[in-house]
């Protein structure tokens, strides 16, 4: 039988582990401080430490602040497209999807790339709530959903 933990279990065990990190490395106050100011991050920010953490490159924290602080400051237009493709791109179609993504968005794009082979090929694109799918998976879906609803006692799955 499993005993599911309460909130007050929960925030003991957050606090011990901040705690005893905190003693080994000398600085319960500074840490103690940290927390109060992370109660004001935003998910992303959150996620974007973790990703970072993660990846053990959290010594990056300072030059990832100084970039987005001159970027901010210097008003960066810049918006992050997420391209989906089945295998990893190559020069030529990035270079030609990053200049499309320009043209529809009318301003700089920064691609963040991501592979998934369930797509069998083609490509999506999403950015500001806007989603572009011309992937092969999501066009056979579309032609065997054309083809059932085309039959009489077609499975319409």
């Amino acid at each position: 039988m499993t005993t599911k933990r309460t909130d007050t279990d929960k925030v003991e065990a957050y606090t011990r582990m901040l705690m005893d990190a905190a003693a080994a490395e000398g600085r319960s106050a500074r840490d103690l401080q940290q927390l109060r100011h992370a109660i004001k991050f935003s998910p992303e920010m959150l996620e974007t430490i973790a990703r970072m953490d993660n990846a053990n490159e959290d010594h990056l924290i300072d030059q990832v602040y100084r970039e987005f602080k001159e970027r901010l400051d210097n008003g960066d237009l810049t918006i992050s497209v997420d391209v989906t493709t089945a295998v990893p791109m190559g020069d030529e179609l990035r270079a030609k999807v990053k200049e499309k993504c320009e043209r529809d968005f009318d301003r700089p794009v920064y691609l963040v790339e991501h592979v998934e082979p369930k797509i069998l090929g083609g490509i999506i694109i999403e950015a500001r709530g806007h989603r572009r799918d011309a992937s092969v998976r999501t066009h056979l879906v579309n032609i065997r959903k054309t083809l059932s609803s085309s039959f009489v006692g077609g499975d319409d799955e």
